[in-house]
């Protein structure tokens, strides 16, 4: 039995940048779409279990104070640069 440990690697090839212009049916099960940026909106395919990370939900916290529940573009929008989005997911543990 071995163990894995959790690295900025594995990080890098859990959060894909999503280019495709489908909107659902390119994202596994375990995974969902955030958008993130000031003013061109990039589109993210994040794990789940960064819903259990205190600083996700700071940066969720913020989007519902920003946003509502309304996102028109299909996903949670995040608004924060995306430089600080993937310095605070390179922080989460996967």
């Amino acid at each position: 039995m071995g163990f894995r440990l959790p690295g900025i690697g594995n990080t890098k090839r859990s959060l894909t940048r999503s280019l495709s212009a489908s909107k659902t049916l390119d994202i596994p099960k375990g995974y969902f779409a955030v958008y993130v940026g000031e003013s061109q909106k990039k589109r993210f395919v994040i794990p789940i279990s960064y819903l259990n990370e205190p600083m996700f939900r700071d940066l969720l916290s913020r989007a519902e104070e920003e946003f509502g529940y309304n996102h028109p573009m299909g996903g949670i929008t995040i608004p924060c640069s995306e430089r600080t989005f993937l310095d605070l997911t390179c922080r989460l543990t996967v």
